[in-house]
């Protein structure tokens, strides 16, 4: 049976556990995909589960104009948890709505409508968050979408320096760029783009809907660059498999933000996922253990490149963010990966095998991701 939109993949997902998944035919995957950096704890963690299960027998929905105690603790928890004093947070229900968030705020706070992006860049499929990702392939059949967005070259401080002017609302940029094959930015560029930005008047928002909730090493990755932005957009791992984004933003941005609004903004079963899944990053430093098991996945497989001459051309990104560049397509190594090695990961691009792992996973666990990668590139 085909799904409306996605291409459904040839193995079937009954249960998780940990790290694993496993399919109606029982067959044990590793999961280094974690839906794409979704499964942050690994899947039905059980403080998650049980946190799901109290707040449902109490109450499962009501509208955010009512204040609920498990949504006033996880507006507390974000804005304590945010970088630097970006302590204002917007709930909704994707990264995808939080982009469109923040770029709503942007344009608010400064009264300027141009916003700069990057080529390569990724940051949602709605029409507004579209307009600021890069591949035409995304665009194309929904043209037109949004307008006033301008691309320059990831990582390009001059390029950069020239597109940001005084009509400037915002420049929106990934940390390190997921879907445009995990590619990190040096902490200089992310400072260039703070002082360019601090001169300008415009808003310096980062997306870490993918590279937030210590998946590089860090709570955030901008922390690990010492940069805080003006909005910090935040998705994915943040509930641990249950809907949700926030936008976290500064007081000079959230002034202009009182006519925003959305239905489902902090459902209170979808909050105590996310109360549950934080308290549990912070208190077992997943973000610590993230960034040393993901150094010791990135350096075995380095050296597994080596030793066995394997076609790869780079071995790239930060903590448990790791992508491989193969010399042949990406698709065609996942697939051997999954139905020969039962090991899940995921492309970013044609020729980038992406590793975004569960936080929780052990050196056995990475041990056994890079023979895998051995023995289906040899």
């Amino acid at each position: 049976m085909s799904g409306f939109v996605f291409n459904e993949k040839p193995i079937a997902i009954e249960s998780g556990e940990g790290s694993y998944l496993y399919s109606d035919d029982g067959t044990e995957y590793l999961d280094f995909g974690a839906s794409y950096a979704v499964a942050a704890l690994g899947h039905s963690h059980p403080a998650v589960t049980s946190a799901i299960q109290e707040q449902a027998a109490k109450l499962t929905y009501v509208q955010a104009s009512y204040p609920v105690e498990v949504r006033t603790e996880l507006y507390e928890k974000l804005a304590t948890l945010a970088p630097g004093d970006i302590s204002n947070v917007w709930l909704c229900n994707s990264g995808t709505e939080a982009n469109e968030a923040a770029m709503k705020f942007a344009r608010s706070a400064t009264g300027r409508q141009k916003i700069v992006a990057t080529k390569r860049a990724f940051h949602g499929r709605t029409l507004g968050s579209l307009a600021l990702t890069w591949k035409q392939k995304y665009k194309k059949p929904y043209e037109p979408v949004a307008g006033g967005v301008e691309f320059v070259s990831y990582g390009d401080e001059a390029e950069l320096a020239e597109a940001v002017d005084d009509e400037t609302a915002a420049v929106f940029l990934e940390p390190i760029q997921g879907e445009g094959g995990i590619n990190p930015a040096a902490a200089e560029y992310l400072q260039t783009a703070r002082d360019l930005t601090d001169d300008a008047g415009a808003a310096l928002v980062f997306d870490e809907i993918q590279t937030g909730i210590g998946r590089t090493g860090a709570l955030w990755a901008c922390e690990n660059a010492g940069v805080v932005p003006d909005i910090l957009t935040s998705a994915k791992g943040i509930a641990n498999g249950l809907p949700l984004g926030a936008t976290l933003c500064a007081d000079w941005i959230a002034d202009g933000a009182a006519s925003h609004g959305s239905t489902f903004s902090g459902g209170p079963v979808v909050c105590a996922a996310a109360n549950a899944t934080l308290d549990t990053i912070v208190e077992e430093d997943l973000p610590g253990h993230a960034a040393a098991v993901g150094d010791y996945l990135t350096t075995e497989l380095e050296a597994a490149v080596e030793e066995h001459d394997l076609p790869v051309r780079e071995v790239r990104g930060d903590g448990l963010m790791v992508g491989v560049e193969v010399k042949r397509g990406a698709n065609r190594t996942l697939k051997h990966l999954a139905l020969s090695e039962q090991l899940l990961a995921l492309p970013a691009g044609r020729t980038v095998v992406r590793f975004l792992p569960p936080l929780v996973i052990e050196e056995e666990h990475a041990d056994r991701a890079v023979d895998a990668m051995t023995n289906v590139l040899s």
